[in-house]
């Protein structure tokens, strides 16, 4: 990780399988990472200790936020408040950033 600016999609990689994550940025207060993840991945149910946000880069899947399903697909921003339950379900490779702020 070395802070530089540069175009973020070009960091894309998927796994065969499972979940791939970059830190792409970090400081006292906030972390920025890229997450990769094949088709048919999930993460399970669990709470950040974190405000969060997701910004969907591509593919398409499902993100349970405290029981409620959104679409992932390009373009669609998630907002999760400190210790909201959520999951997900990549249905292709699918990336997204997610920021957690302090």
């Amino acid at each position: 990780m070395d802070n530089k600016p540069g175009n973020i999609t070009k960091l894309i990689e998927y796994p065969k399988e499972g979940i791939l994550s970059k830190e792409i940025a970090k400081t006292k207060r906030s972390k920025i990472s890229l997450f990769c993840m094949a088709k048919g991945s999930e993460i399970s149910e669990h709470t950040s200790a974190k405000e969060g946000f997701i910004y969907v880069l591509e593919g398409r899947g499902v993100f349970s936020l405290n029981g409620r399903k959104i679409k992932m697909m390009r373009g669609v921003s998630i907002f999760m408040k400190q210790n909201t339950v959520h999951s997900l379900k990549a249905e292709e490779n699918t990336s997204f950033l997610l920021f957690l702020v302090a």
